[in-house]
């Protein structure tokens, strides 16, 4: 059993050391540390999702969206899918030498219910590896519009839960820049994004506004917190969606029509109002 406080029990400390949050000899930095603590906080998350699929079925499902080193996958399957009779992960990263790196580990560690498939989360869904339906979605830190196609991911799959850390949102803000004078002319609302960086980070927050209104829309309790403290990453808004009804929020869509018309973003309707 591993003597640094950090590490979760049951938790291969060889596995770390592959994943190179460990040293060869067993040692955690102050960067593997943050990353350590990060990761393990999403897993608290996660895991409640988890158990409360395999309350209602025997199988879980689960997709990591650009999943980089798969740290997050790893970890998930280590502390929870080894000791489970059945159960997959599935991961995206769309870097051939991550996927290669990913499988071989998988293999070496006997983690056999894990996939990883070399392709954009845009493709995943179409993708002949894939199931039918997955249970939870998963995407830590999927650059810009990648979180949207894990979001669209997420619903063709009629997935129960995701758990999102959205980064790097720059689409919304591009359109409110190009369309800033227009804004300032038409609404005192402008001023939000008048100055430049006003305009990337008011583009950051409206994109997640949207995303959780689209998640609403189509019958997903949404709740949206921090994933660790801002010391430690400014990627830092966990959304995490259940769905609690077939039926989709009719207020939710009449709002996102409402902001994307008040906020001169109508181009990006296809974005964020769709059928799947």
């Amino acid at each position: 059993m591993s003597t640094i406080p950090e590490i979760r029990p049951g938790q291969s400390v060889e596995l770390l050391k592959a994943l190179h949050i460990l040293t060869r000899d067993g040692k955690l930095n102050q960067d593997s540390r943050r990353k350590l603590k990060q990761v393990y906080h999403l897993f608290n998350f996660i895991e409640p999702l988890l158990n409360d699929v395999l309350s209602q079925h025997e199988h879980v499902t689960l997709v990591d969206h650009g999943a980089g080193k798969s740290y997050l996958g790893f970890i998930i399957y280590d502390l929870f899918f080894k000791d489970k009779a059945a159960g997959h992960i599935y991961g995206t990263e769309f870097r051939a030498e991550l996927v290669q790196k990913s499988r071989e580990l998988a293999q070496n560690c006997g983690f056999s219910r894990m996939t990883f498939l070399d392709m954009l989360v845009e493709q995943a869904a179409a993708a002949k590896e894939m199931p039918a339906e997955i249970d939870i979605v998963t995407a830590l830190h999927a650059c810009d519009t990648a979180t949207d196609d894990a979001i669209r991911f997420g619903l063709e799959k009629n997935a129960q839960h995701m758990v999102l850390v959205p980064c790097c949102q720059a689409e919304v803000a591009s359109v409110l820049r190009k369309h800033k004078s227009q804004s300032l002319s038409r609404t005192p609302l402008a001023e939000l994004w008048r100055h430049p960086i006003h305009t990337r980070e008011f583009g950051s927050q409206l994109t997640n506004v949207l995303r959780c209104l689209l998640l609403q829309s189509k019958g997903y309790q949404v709740t949206v917190t921090e994933l660790v403290g801002w010391e430690h990453s400014m990627k830092n808004e966990l959304i995490i969606a259940s769905r609690n009804s077939s039926v989709a929020c009719k207020q939710a869509r009449e709002r996102m029509a409402q902001i994307l018309d008040e906020l001169n973003l109508q181009e990006m309707t296809n974005r964020f109002m769709y059928e799947v």
